[in-house]
This record gives structure tokens, sequence and C-alpha cells, in this order.
């Protein structure tokens, strides 16, 4: 086949493949163009997801007619004031942002500057089809329609008009969340669904933006390393999701997603949080411009670092100092209300006239004892009594260990591990990490047998979503109630909780209906919550399992172990990790140098 030149209308065509998508895509270009041409308000409309309109108005400097038209042509930009491509400093300057998205779908352009009159030019797939005189306010107001109508090829791979909506409110947030001093509303088919004021700080925008939790279970961090600054706002270790979708990582005011962030976030809580639980983060990195490469992808969502290891480390370093520098705060420390339950017992005997111990009283001092973190400082003193132990009386002959695999219950450490002894060695066992494996296969069985039972909430409980969460298990309302879990629609932003799976016996239901939403997005919606059970029945089941540092009877350890020996995967938890190790007793001589 011989060498062509293509026509204009396909190379529009072609060029519009690498920068609009989706509607989200286009949405992105018209939002970054508001920004960059200084509006402080900026106003999104969208029509069936997008899929039907998109219309971004702002309060920018405008253009004037000349400008409209240039504006529409190809590699033209008002972002690039010479030929030092690398020195960009806006959103972006492809030019061919605006003649690909009209080469696609009917683009209409209103525009006005300040003390002319307004001008509008309207291009339906690539042509004028009409320009004239426009009664606007100063600045530009952009509507898009009929994206891919002449494209079929395209148009059946976009998605349903609520996914398409989902990916133009991300985009919109993601841009929001770089600029608190820009106010943004977006509007669905006429009903406001988002809407954040001018002149915000930064941490109370991402809050609004995210979880409106995450402003009292967060810390700041601003860390500079050299000329590379990083800001922003770190959630606690124990604030954390069940995927990634609520990291936000922004270089020079872009939002992008690039793996070398992304890995340096994941670094920075490897040791604080479990594998399958994801941090909330949203970090600002600003670097002078020679430093990074932006153009290295048409949509501008990803970058290139001259100095990668410099920017790994500025946010594993900063991140982790951040956590440091919160001291009791890296680990939630117990309410107040919680604290108030601990009371002292006057020693005495007990109903079988064994001596009781006072309960422990939560140390009044800082940093004394917290979830896992230990005072350095020593707490014992002369005057203090020596430290003892409460024994539980046997209420029935002590069992042998000869006969099961995994001994006999003789403690628990640290209200978390069980300590049993079995026939030829010592046996640790992780009280969560065993009960969660248990409760899922419990799941599996019930599941296997038509249905998991349900037991009813005495008042439902309502718990709060953003609107594509809500979206997200609304479809999904059968699927759940299968699995004994009963929900409702309540609202925009809610969903009404009326009961819950009885085998998870009291549970968060709040935790757990965020992290089915978490679940149902990290997957494709084609597939059925039943093709996915692992991951369903794993969220629930690790929301009713027993949690580390609840203490546990004698009996109910036994009973623990008893059931971790007949049912099948009980050595590993539902993420992996193993739930039960053993220290034989030659192990044990070694230790002591008997061997």
């Amino acid at each position: 086949m011989s060498i062509r030149r293509l026509p204009e209308h396909l190379i529009n065509r072609i060029a519009a493949g690498e920068v609009v998508e989706r509607p989200a895509s286009a949405l992105k270009e018209l939002v970054e163009n508001a920004i960059d041409a200084g509006a402080l308000r900026i106003a999104v409309a969208l029509r069936e997801g997008g899929l039907a309109g998109i219309e971004v108005a702002d309060d920018g400097c405008g253009m004037r007619p000349a400008e409209i038209a240039l504006a529409l042509e190809r590699h033209a930009t008002s972002k690039l004031p010479d030929d030092a491509i690398e020195a960009v400093e806006t959103l972006g300057f492809r030019g061919e942002a605006l003649p690909s998205i009209a080469s696609v779908a009917r683009l209409s352009i209103e525009s006005r500057v300040r003390g002319a009159d307004g001008w509008r030019r309207i291009v339906d797939n690539g042509v004028l089809v009409e320009e004239g005189p426009a009664a606007l306010p100063p600045g530009t107001r952009v509507r898009m329609e009929a994206l891919f109508e002449r494209v079929p090829a395209r148009r059946k791979f976009l998605r349903s008009a609520r996914s398409e909506q989902a990916a133009c409110v991300d985009v919109v947030k993601r841009l929001a969340m770089a600029r608190p001093d820009v106010g943004f509303t977006i509007e669905h088919d006429g009903r406001r669904v988002l809407s954040v004021p001018p002149g915000e700080s930064q941490p109370a925008r991402v809050a609004a933006l995210t979880d409106r939790e995450l402003g009292a279970n967060s810390i700041v961090v601003d860390h500079l390393r050299g000329e590379v600054r990083l800001e922003g706002v770190a959630g606690l270790p124990t604030f954390h999701r069940g995927v990634a979708d609520h990291q936000f990582l922004f270089v020079n005011g872009r939002p992008v997603r690039d793996r070398v962030l992304v890995g340096a976030v994941r670094a920075a809580y490897q040791d604080l949080l479990a594998r399958d639980r994801h941090p909330v983060v949203a970090l600002f990195i600003t670097l002078p411009g020679s430093e990074v490469d932006v153009n290295v992808h048409p949509a501008k969502t990803e970058v290139r670092f001259r100095e990668p290891s410099l920017v790994r480390g500025l946010i594993v370093g900063g991140l982790r100092a951040a956590l440091d520098g919160a001291g009791h705060r890296s680990v939630q420390r117990p309410s107040a209300a919680a604290l108030g339950q601990w009371q002292s017992e006057p020693m005495g005997m007990g109903d079988a006239g064994v001596a009781t111990l006072p309960l422990p009283v939560a140390d009044r001092d800082y940093g004394a004892r917290q979830y896992g973190v230990w005072d350095a400082r020593p707490s014992w003193r002369p005057e203090a009594p020596a430290p003892q132990g409460r024994a539980e009386v046997a209420a029935l002959a002590t069992p042998s260990a000869v006969a099961h695999p995994l001994g006999i219950a003789r403690g628990q450490v640290a209200a978390t591990y069980i300590v049993a002894e079995a026939e030829d060695g010592l046996v640790l066992v992780d009280q969560h990490a065993a009960h969660e494996r248990l409760v899922l296969e419990r799941m599996r069985r019930a599941m296997a047998l038509g249905g998991v039972a349900a037991q009813a909430l005495l008042l439902p409980e309502v718990v709060e979503l953003d609107e594509s969460g809500c979206d997200r298990l609304e479809p999904r309302i059968d699927e759940l109630a299968a699995m004994g879990l009963e929900l409702e629609r309540f609202g925009r932003q809610a969903m009404l909780v009326r009961a819950v799976p009885a085998m998870l016996g009291r549970t968060d239901v709040r935790g757990l209906v965020i992290d089915l939403a978490d679940e149902i997005a990290a997957y494709d919606e084609a597939l059925s919550l039943k093709e996915k059970l692992d991951a369903v029945a794993g969220t629930m089941a690790c929301h009713g399992s027993v949690r580390a540092g609840r203490v546990l009877s004698v009996a109910e350890m036994n009973a623990l172990l008893r059931e971790m020996e007949v049912t099948p995967h009980s050595g590993q938890c539902n993420h992996g990790r193993p739930t039960w190790v053993k220290l034989g007793h030659g192990d044990i001589e070694k230790l002591f140098g008997r061997k």
C-alpha cells in the first residue's frame, strides 16, 4: 500500500483517540482550560453522566472572537509563551484538545472578555455550523454534546451513565483538591451533586472531597528536601480503605497516577497497615519544571522525574516523619467513653474461693499504654505490688493435648494470641486471623446450601457514603441479601442497613458497608458478587471475626482451636497470613541450651 497524506478531519479523530477516551477525559481538558484562564468559580453541568452533554462555565479572562477561532485549530495554544516545552507551568498546553473534542462531538464555545461583547462559535464533528454574538457574563462557557455519536465504534465502548458520571465527578474532585482557591459546582441532570466554595484551606478542601472524618483522623504533611517540597494530608494508619481509590497525588498542581509515587506511599505505610488495606492520602509535590517531564502522556496523567529516587525518598521520609511526629495518634487511642469502662475491683475472694485482682486501670500519664504502643519509661516502682496473674478455675477436667493437633489452650498473650500446648510443642494462634478464616468458610458453606441467615437489627442503621458508593451498592442489593446483608437506598448519599449476616454477631455495620462499596469498585461491574464470593465474603468475615484485643475464656479458646482443626484452609487467614505457628519441644530446648 502506498503512503498517503491523511485528511484533516481524520487526523483530528486520531488525535481525539489520544485525548478523549470518554466524557470524563473531555471534561478534564475543559476544566483545566478554565483553571488556566484564571477562573475563581467553575460550574459543571452533566446530562446522562456526560454521555448526552457536558457544560463548563467559568469566570476567567475570556476570549475574543479571533482567539476562539484560533483555539479550535490544531496546535494552537496560549499556554506556551516560547519554544521551551519543558518550562510549561499551566495544567496543559496541548493545542489539539479542543479541535479533537470538536471532531467527535458537537462543541459550542461562548466567551466574553471584560469590557467587550460576547461571541459564540459552534463546530459539529469538525464542521463549523454557526458563529455570532452571544450574551453571557465575562468568562467562557463550553458545551459538548453527542460525544462519539458519529463514531459508533467508540460509542459502544462507553459505560453506563452512572459509571460515566462517577468518572466525571472524580476528575473534578482531583482538580478541585489541587486548587482550594477556586470554587467548583457539579450538577447532574439538574441536581447538585458537588459544591465547594473558593478560598478553603488545603486540609479542609481534601476532607470535603473525600471523607468528613478525615480531618479528625489525619495529619498535615510539610517536608522539604532541596528544591522539592511535599505537602498535603495523610490519614492515620488506623484510617484506611479496602482499595487504593482514596490516594490523590499531584505534581506541580497536576493530578497524576504515577507508579513511583504510588509505590512510595505503599512503602511509607508498609509496616503500619495490613497488606490488604490502603491509606487515605492527598499529597502535593512541588519542584522546578526542569526536574520533571509532564509531557510523557497525551492526557498528562503520568510524569517522569529527573531523579525519581529523590522524590521517592522525600515521600517515604516525609510521611514517616509526619506519622512518627504524631505520637500516639499514629495508633488511634481509645475514646474517653471506652476508658471510662475500666473500673478497679477490690482484691478479694471470688465465687470459687480464688483470690481476684483489680482489673487494669488505664494509665493517665502521657504515652503509657495504647493499642500496641508501650511507653519506654519503666512503669514499675519499688512501692508498687509485684505483677500477678489471675487464673481461671477449670470447671471440667483438663483435656489431654495428645488427641488434638493444635493442642489445648493454656492462656492468652496480649489479648491477641492464644497459647496452646500440643503433644509435640507450643502453638501460638492469632485469634483474629484464625476466626476470620473460620467465618469465611462458614459463609461459603451457607451460600452453598442456599443462603446466609440474616439477623435483623433492632433499629436500622443509616450509613453515609458518597453518591458513587451508593450507586455501586444499589444494583447489588438482592445479591447482598442472599449473603445476609439487607440494604436499601436512603437518599442520595446513604444506605439503610436492616439486617446483617447472623454469623457475624456484633459487627461494625458502617465499616462493613463502606468496605463492601470499595470491594465492588475493585472489580468489573459485569461480574456478579457470587463470582467474587471470596472478596465479598472475606470482607464480611473480617468484620465478624474475633478482634485482636478481646479477652477470651479458656472454653472459647479451646472451641476456636477445635474448629480450626476441622476447617479447610484454616492454616492461613483470608489475606494469606499464617493463623498459627508451632515451636517444637526440640526448638524450645535449643532456646534454653538443653540441646
